[in-house]
């Protein structure tokens, strides 16, 4: 006998874990902040943070790193949404960091910020004094997503060991940590990408158009669509093409490849998304250095 799931019995377990957590985050740590990307996940999180305290406003500021390669109806939609919200946003710029001689901007074809974000994001966790950053990822993305724990602790280098994790039982999540230590918290880490679309349809979530079909100049390089922009190095390969796109993810306008797409609807981008051959990080460029990139990233420090 085949057993359905009811998905909104399913949504409402994970919602109802998702506030827990937030709550928990509160309660044990003194200067929590949100990471915010203005992606779908981040967006989803700010609807679970304002939920988890309503009717009080959400009681910890936003923190967004800018690489500067940001896609602009990102940044619209973040500073129209922190408005809507009436939080705190935090900016800090990888720019800076560049500036300060901190980081050294790449060069060459596959040139990217995104990888810079890490001393950008650690400067701003130490100038601020955050013992608890929450993040929308979730273990489904990537394979090294899946070996974090829903408190992830990280040392006073900001650094991560995948084998220092601790475990935690059941919904017992230890908060405890050295001075200098801080904690990468993860609401919706039991979360599935079908099930934050099916939460931002229930709910009735805005989101950056870039998710949606639509035409736009693109760069065709290496099989992928990347968004024409300032900030690509085109080599003598590259085609510069126009076509209807969306974006499954959100990163760098660099390193994040389109998808050839006519969904205009979440419905159908979920049709769409389950029928796809490919992952949903599939379309991080950055994430194709090497085997283990994103978890390299990771060990130094990145989210």
């Amino acid at each position: 006998m085949t057993q359905h799931i009811n998905p909104y019995t399913h949504l409402q377990t994970l919602e109802d874990e998702s506030i827990y957590i937030i709550r928990e985050v509160v309660a044990q740590f003194q200067k929590p902040v949100l990471l915010f990307s203005g992606g779908k996940d981040s967006i989803t999180l700010a609807r679970l943070a304002q939920k988890a305290f309503y009717p009080a406003k959400i009681p910890f500021p936003f923190l967004h790193i800018d690489t500067g390669h940001n896609f602009p109806e990102t940044i619209e939609f973040r500073d129209q949404l922190v408005k809507e919200l009436g939080v705190e946003l935090i900016v800090r710029y990888v720019q800076d960091s560049i500036d300060q001689n901190k980081v050294k901007e790449e060069t060459g074809k596959h040139a990217s910020r995104n990888a810079l974000q890490t001393v950008t994001l650690l400067d701003a966790i130490e100038e601020f004094g955050f013992d608890a950053c929450m993040g929308g990822a979730r273990r489904d993305e990537e394979k090294s997503r899946a070996k974090e724990r829903i408190f992830s602790v990280r040392d006073d280098f900001g650094q991560w060991d995948a084998k220092k994790q601790r475990p935690e039982l059941f919904n017992i999540f230890n908060g405890k940590i050295h001075f200098g230590e801080n904690v990468r918290a993860f609401p919706i880490s039991n979360w599935t990408e079908e099930d934050v679309w099916t939460y931002i349809n229930q709910e009735g979530i805005g989101l950056p158009t870039i998710y949606f079909a639509h035409t736009r100049k693109l760069v065709k390089r290496d099989g992928a669509f990347l968004a024409l922009s300032d900030y690509l190095n085109l080599v003598e390969t590259d085609e510069i093409v126009e076509t209807v796109v969306r974006f499954r993810t959100v990163g760098d306008m660099t390193c994040t490849a389109a998808f050839v797409s006519e969904a205009s609807a979440i419905e159908d981008i979920m049709y769409e998304n389950k029928s796809s051959k490919s992952s949903e990080r599939g379309a991080r460029i950055d994430d194709k250095r090497s085997e283990a990139a994103l978890e390299q990233r990771k060990k130094g420090g990145y989210f």
